[in-house]
């Protein structure tokens, strides 16, 4: 058997130990395994066969935290294992297939805010780990640690609103989701051709190609619903950033920022080396 052929197996069993290896969040992700099993037989049979795709994809994504945790050989805590899983579940099966962002008020916005602090958190740990590794020349302060990860943060949020531009551009989406509004300012319908915003106001009804569209206002095309995510994202972010800025002034003390923060595997946890070297005779 090829060293290649070898490593993947080995990778294999490395994940699915991984994905046991902690009661509560193993217990989660069989749940939430079983529930999008059941989603997608109904999917199926109802003909709905995007949703059944999407519920393939989320038992892909549902493996993700522990793959990134053997192939980087780094240990996520179980808080912060079981909210990605609970955030994959409730933006693919609730949020999607459920359609939880039309049902839901805030559905959406309460999302994005998670994934603002999630982000932050990881953002936060990347540098928290350069930050403290003796073999690196490194020594950063608090404030920096979190400006980076806030910065980190907003990035990861911009990034997926352009993947959200683009999907509703070129797929003929709707992920930037419309807003009904009652007023628009508009230099482009100023009838005197100037450079100066034309006010109107008391919209009640909005006519494309001769029909009326019933939405009782204007309808903006995704601007209002990216500015808000962007906006909750940044909420996110500055709450875990104070948290990691005072963790890190206190030296690793505290009792949130330990539930949120990746840290390097110890040897014990290192499944996929533990099978290397079992392999090895060593």
């Amino acid at each position: 058997m090829s060293s290649k052929k070898k490593y993947r197996e080995n990778f294999k069993k490395a994940v699915k130990m991984e994905i046991r290896e902690h009661k509560s969040s193993f217990a989660v992700y069989m749940i939430i395994r079983s529930i999008v099993f059941l989603v997608m037989i109904r999917q199926a049979f109802n003909g709905n066969y995007e949703n059944v795709f999407m519920c393939i994809l989320t038992l892909l994504l549902l493996t993700v935290p522990s793959f990134i945790q053997v192939r980087f050989r780094i240990e996520l805590p179980k808080t912060l294992e079981i909210i990605i899983l609970l955030f994959i579940f409730s933006a693919e099966i609730l949020g999607e297939v459920n359609e939880f962002y039309l049902k839901i008020p805030y559905w959406d916005t309460i999302l994005h805010t998670l994934n603002g602090f999630l982000a932050a958190a990881i953002g936060f740990s990347l540098v928290d780990l350069l930050n403290s590794d003796d073999r690196l020349v490194f020594n950063l302060s608090p404030f920096f640690v979190a400006v980076v990860a806030f910065c980190f943060s907003m990035t990861i949020g911009v990034l997926w609103e352009f993947f959200e531009f683009f999907a509703d551009y070129f797929l003929k989406l709707d992920m930037q989701k419309d807003t009904v509004i009652h007023s628009i300012n508009s230099v482009l319908l100023n009838p005197d051709g100037i450079n100066v915003p034309y006010h109107i106001k008391g919209i009640t009804s909005t006519v494309v190609n001769g029909v009326d569209l019933g939405i009782n206002g204007y309808l903006d095309i995704g601007l209002i619903d990216t500015i808000k995510d962007l906006l909750v994202n940044f909420i996110g972010a500055v709450v875990f950033s104070v948290i990691g800025y005072f963790y890190t002034k206190k030296k690793g003390k505290g009792y949130i920022a330990p539930n949120f923060i990746p840290r390097p595997k110890d040897d014990g946890a290192d499944f996929l080396k533990m099978l290397e070297d079992e392999e090895s005779g060593r």
